[in-house]
């Protein structure tokens, strides 16, 4: 039986990852066949940790560049490679160094807090990172007396402002991605799946109306608000069948795969980030085969971004 390129794709990848004692990393938006032949699986909290405890030699990291960087933050003493250098993010370069260190000067003596969508140059100016999973938990661990700029996406800062009662500096950032799905599409999709439950990433510009409708017992019937991790677990533990899920489409594929009895729609089927969907099976054999692309941050700026890596780790 002759071998499909597929089967000798995976193959490869599996004799050259054991030969190099590399560990593959990928984020649950990555295509679903770089989904299938990782080590691990998970959303930004989750990989960085498991870069931070990986005894393998090479990493290689199946996202975007910004979470490759941090992979090299934590893990400096690692080979950090990244199958596509064009692998970027909106969010991201939605902030540059210099406009946050303008906006620095405007509130001395504030503490920032950067997403980890951020590169590691913006990481160094600041004193907390978080995720969307722990974002709540971070900004509830720093005192209330402390002015906060929490930079860069204004949808998951409005959505930690409500959900603490704290009131933030948000730089008015965003994931194009997550912009685009707005309650005229959630809507639409509720009409459309009445008995479904809605999980939303606190990321999409639906969410802080999502929230203002559900305090006021409109149109948000049955709706959750989750980092990608966290909307895992809700679709694993719910009783509920059906699923309406407003992030990127990616995290359908692990969803199906881990609950084969129950149904999951995308909120929009364009939700697609195309700078997540660049690694394919030949560059992650390649990137293994020929150490392609290394994502090397310098030591200097390596410490001073890792501070705030540190902090968000302990915190959760």
């Amino acid at each position: 039986m002759m071998t499909t390129e597929h089967e000798q794709l995976v193959a490869d990848i599996q004799r050259l990852k054991a030969a190099k004692n590399a560990v593959i990393l990928a984020h649950n938006y990555e295509r679903p066949e770089i989904q299938d032949i990782c080590d691990y699986l998970g959303d930004s909290l989750g990989l960085s940790r498991q870069a931070a405890a990986t005894d393998a030699d090479v990493i290689v990291f199946c996202g975007v560049h910004f979470m490759a960087e941090t992979a090299s933050i934590i893990s400096p003493d690692k080979t950090v490679l990244i199958p596509d250098l064009n692998a970027g993010c909106s969010l991201a370069e939605s902030i540059t160094l210099e406009q946050l260190q303008t906006w620095k000067a405007e509130h001395p003596g504030a503490t920032v807090v950067a997403y980890v969508n951020t590169s590691a140059a913006i990481k160094a100016e600041c004193d907390y990172c978080v995720t969307s999973s722990n974002a709540v938990q971070v900004i509830e661990a720093i005192p209330e007396d402390e002015e906060i700029l929490f930079l860069p996406d204004r949808f998951l800062g409005t959505y930690v402002e409500m959900m603490t009662g704290r009131k933030l500096h948000i730089w008015p950032g965003s994931c194009h991605v997550h912009e685009k799905i707005g309650d005229m599409n959630l809507a639409a999709k509720q009409r459309e799946y009445p008995n479904a439950e809605i999980l939303i990433h606190p990321e999409c510009g639906c969410s802080t109306a999502c929230m203002m409708n559900s305090a006021m017992s409109f149109d948000c019937k049955d709706a959750h608000i989750h980092s990608t991790s966290g909307m895992l677990t809700h679709a694993h533990e719910s009783e509920a069948k059906e699923f309406v899920v407003a992030t990127e489409t990616g995290i359908l594929h692990r969803m199906k795969k881990e609950n084969p009895d129950k149904t999951f729609h995308p909120a929009s089927e364009h939700s697609v980030c195309e700078y997540m969907k660049l690694t394919t099976l030949a560059k992650l054999r390649d990137a293994l085969a020929y150490d392609r692309y290394e994502v090397k941050v310098d030591a200097a700026l390596a410490d001073a971004a890792r501070r705030p890596i540190d902090r968000m780790l302990a915190i959760g």
